[in-house]
């Protein structure tokens, strides 16, 4: 059996040989544990940046195909960390600004229609636009882990195999 996901060392060409997850995930609550109020718009994008920064000593880009496979998840989870804002116009910001992604009204729109359809986000008509709110908090919860496991889970299969050369 491999060792325990949580012990395995991830990013980093320091002397350290990258930190473990279990440091990772320590790192980053007690960041949020600091007392640091933010903006609900900076939240995510600050997640992003922590994240990005424990993990990685060079330049980071997420890559669109990426942001697109993880579409629903991502927009389930930057209307749960804002308070408002959640129209599709300023999720595709979010997209643009937080992931580099520059996804069209003709990608993003379906899959918030689609999240509404099935429950998972409740969607409010405004005046002249329609904003997004988290429905089901369980639903986004076990989608988003499973997600998290299966990129985890296929990056630590990466990390692995390329040790081998």
């Amino acid at each position: 059996m491999g060792p325990n996901a949580k012990d395995v060392k991830v990013g980093g060409a320091n002397d350290d040989g990258g930190i473990s997850v279990r440091r990772l995930y320590r790192e980053i609550a007690e960041t949020e544990a600091s007392g640091v109020r933010l903006a609900p718009e900076q939240h995510a994008e600050s997640v992003v940046d922590s994240v990005v920064a424990t993990l990685f000593d060079e330049p980071f880009m997420f890559d669109e195909s990426m942001v697109k496979g993880d579409l629903d998840e991502i927009l389930m989870l930057l209307v749960a960390l804002r308070d408002g804002e959640t129209h599709g116009k300023g999720l595709m910001e979010d997209l643009a600004t937080i992931f580099g992604a520059r996804l069209s009204p003709g990608t993003v729109y379906p899959r918030l229609h689609e999240l509404e359809a099935d429950g998972t986000l409740e969607m409010q008509e405004l005046v002249r636009t329609k904003e997004y709110r988290v429905d089901d908090v369980e639903a986004l919860i076990d989608r988003t882990e499973h997600a998290m496991r299966q990129h985890l889970a296929l990056g630590f299969f990466f990390y692995t195999a390329l040790r081998e050369f």
